[in-house]
């Protein structure tokens, strides 16, 4: 049954195995198998509680780890018991491949060249991208990819062109300090979404790829699954204003400073005047009106929804610091005031405040000044810059 291993010494010197997560696909199994083994013995199989022949099967090779679950448990669980035999076992990089038969074991040190190539310093993801308009490719598989990649670009500004093929190459170092949830096939996204928020490098090498109707059997679920996949990509999303671009921009100008940020985003950018000043008007607005606790969710919405410079944005947001806070309120409720057609308290005499209907007056009085010192500011940063930018290109095509 099985055979001696044409022996890849990367496997050794890069640390790295081979995860096979599988449940019931007797047919393809050992085809996949005796191909893994072909190129090296590190490898790891996670037997996720099949029915049909698999243990029976497994049973007949002894030079691998295998990791039985009595239950079937999901391939997301079972990727998980693999990282984590992996780790235990002191490997710092894992190659996953489906048993389903459409992979080509033959592949793997294309894995590995990659690998060899890459900085050591600087962890890497590999996913193995497949040739999606291949005939044999279903339809809904194509559809589902692209879908996917899309979701992931907006989450993590990468575009791959594959983010669902099974055949990947992990570092084990990174996952085992991150914390995993899903349990199903969603967890192939989560892990490298919250990868690439590590500034870990996520690429696509190209792959063969087969479906053989005859042979393959898929464990996807596409109502059930699908919908998993959707709520894990809005719950993502959601991360990815709140907390990632947020943390991504902050340390791009804590590294970088605001002149460089500013020269590299604005000055030497490409963007016609109108879409720059676009920018910074959207950032300013949203720093400006009062909407507390939404400014970043909705300037990076917005910025992203107008295909508006993120940075930027953020940075012109970032007007209401907690040094400026005060003067914005204060300059917001004298001109609620004056909107109003009230006096200008310019002492802002607390005493004055005697009932509920006074304390509601004076936030009405406060939402109203702001949106038009809001509207004021950034009109005139907007006219101002627009012209800035236009003379600057009328300069550079002067020159």
């Amino acid at each position: 049954m099985t055979q001696s291993p044409t022996h890849n010494t990367l496997f050794e010197t890069l640390h790295c195995c081979v995860i096979i997560p599988t449940y019931n696909n007797e047919k393809t199994l050992q085809r996949v198998v005796d191909g893994v083994l072909a190129q090296t013995q590190h490898v790891i199989i996670v037997n996720d509680g099949a029915t049909d022949g698999t243990t029976t099967l497994l049973g007949t090779y002894q030079e691998v780890e295998i990791i039985t679950f009595p239950q079937n448990k999901g391939k997301g669980m079972a990727l998980r018991a693999g990282f984590k035999k992996a780790i235990a076992l002191g490997y710092q990089y894992a190659i996953t491949i489906d048993s389903d038969g459409q992979h080509f074991p033959s592949d793997l040190p294309l894995f590995l060249k990659e690998l060899k190539q890459q900085d050591p310093k600087q962890p890497l993801v590999l996913i193995g991208s497949r040739k999606m308009d291949d005939p044999s490719v279903p339809g809904k598989s194509s559809f589902g990819n692209k879908f996917s990649n899309f979701w992931y670009y907006i989450e993590t500004g990468i575009k791959l062109t594959d983010t669902q093929s099974g055949f990947r190459l992990y570092p084990l170092d990174v996952i085992k300090k991150m914390s995993l949830f899903t349990r199903k096939f969603e967890l192939e996204i989560e892990v490298i979404v919250k990868l690439a928020w590590r500034n870990v490098t996520v690429r696509n090498i190209p792959i063969q790829v087969l479906y053989d109707p005859d042979e393959r059997v898929s464990h996807f679920r596409p109502f059930q699954d699908f919908t998993r996949i959707s709520i894990l990509n809005t719950w993502l999303v959601i991360l990815t204003l709140l907390w990632y671009l947020p943390k991504r921009l902050l340390f791009t100008l804590k590294k970088k400073g605001f002149k460089t940020v500013w020269r590299e985003e604005i000055l030497k950018s490409d963007d016609p005047p109108l879409k720059k000043s676009a920018a910074i008007m959207l950032g300013v607005f949203i720093g400006i009106a009062p909407l507390w606790g939404l400014q970043t969710v909705l300037v990076l919405s917005l910025a992203t929804l107008f295909k508006l410079n993120k940075a930027v944005a953020f940075l012109c947001s970032n007007i209401s610091i907690p040094p400026v806070i005060p003067f914005i309120v204060y300059i917001s409720y004298q001109l609620g005031a004056l909107i109003m057609g009230r006096e200008m308290d310019m002492a802002l005499d607390i005493e004055a405040i005697r009932s509920g209907g006074d304390m509601f007056k004076g936030v009405t009085q406060y939402l109203i000044g702001s949106l038009f010192l809001a509207l004021l500011v950034t009109l005139v940063l907007g006219v101002s810059s627009y012209l800035y930018f236009s003379f600057r290109n009328t300069q550079k095509q002067d020159q």
